[in-house]
């Protein structure tokens, strides 16, 4: 159901690969809601993905962007600029690790990977921002999103350098969101969302065991990727306004619960 909750909005999506990516469905559902934007990727994922066809859906230009590139970042603002002028929304839905691609332990992490996992997962989002400041392509009241993980507060084993990639980018979010609110009333907010079957969560090591956990630890069960993309329509749209600097859990309840009584069973029966 539409509520036209993004309508005569403008923005650009990073990220989407193919229809298991959040950024694809959050893609969807903001057309769905009223919204035009450009969608971006890196050029080897455009050839690697599906974008062509979610541009067809959604009646959106696709423009490459290396988005660890300042002139990428900046040719893909000036399209923006070209085609709508100023711009309400932007979601950053990027994360890479070269280390959990090659199974390289975290104990035994090659730093040359480890800094371009952080420069493509988190530092990639301060470029973002920079860029969109300087160019002062915002509009007032303008929202900016990028997706996380619990991991950057808590340890999942094998989940690597993303976990630091993680809590780069919230406190990067947070950060930038004071100067992006001062400046403009653009307000940065991260999502904590569930752990979601994504062609980049596959890459981790043990990630269906993180699924079928979360699932049993959370009172709601894992929150989708369509119910994250629904998420990330609430906080583009004015009903948000207030709501900045912001690290939220979209979990299902995953990030409050010590312990459930499902994980409890496995290890037999608590006895008071």
């Amino acid at each position: 159901m539409s509520y036209n909750l993004l309508k005569g909005k403008k923005g650009i999506i990073f990220g989407a690969l193919n229809d298991q990516s959040i950024a694809w469905k959050v893609a969807e559902r903001a057309y769905e809601e009223g919204a035009e934007f450009i969608l971006t990727n890196a050029p080897v994922a455009i050839r690697m993905g599906e974008l062509d066809e979610l541009a067809k859906k959604t009646n959106s230009d696709v423009v490459p962007a290396d988005a660890t590139s300042i002139e990428d970042i900046e040719k893909l603002f000036d399209a923006a600029i070209k085609k709508f002028g100023k711009i309400d929304f932007i979601l950053h839905s990027i994360g890479m690790s070269i280390n959990v691609r090659k199974g390289i332990p975290y104990t035994e992490s090659n730093y040359e990977f480890y800094m371009k996992g952080m420069d493509i997962s988190s530092v990639s989002f301060h470029k973002v921002m920079k860029v969109a400041m300087q160019k002062e392509v915002m509009n007032e009241w303008g929202s900016i999103v990028a997706l996380s993980y619990i991991a950057a507060q808590r340890v999942f084993p094998n989940y690597n350098d993303m976990s630091n990639a993680k809590a780069l980018l919230e406190s990067i979010a947070r950060n930038f969101g004071y100067y992006f609110g001062e400046k403009n009333k653009v307000r940065v907010n991260t999502i904590s969302q569930s752990p979601t079957a994504t062609t980049a969560g596959s890459g981790v090591s043990g990630f269906d065991a993180f699924i079928n956990y979360a699932e049993d630890m959370s009172p709601l069960g894992n929150a989708s990727a369509l119910a994250c993309a629904d998420y990330c329509v609430s906080l583009f749209s004015d009903l948000t306004k207030y709501v900045t600097m912001q690290n939220l859990f979209h979990d299902g309840g995953f990030s409050s619960v010590g312990v459930s009584q499902k994980v409890m069973d496995r290890f037999g029966t608590l006895k008071m």
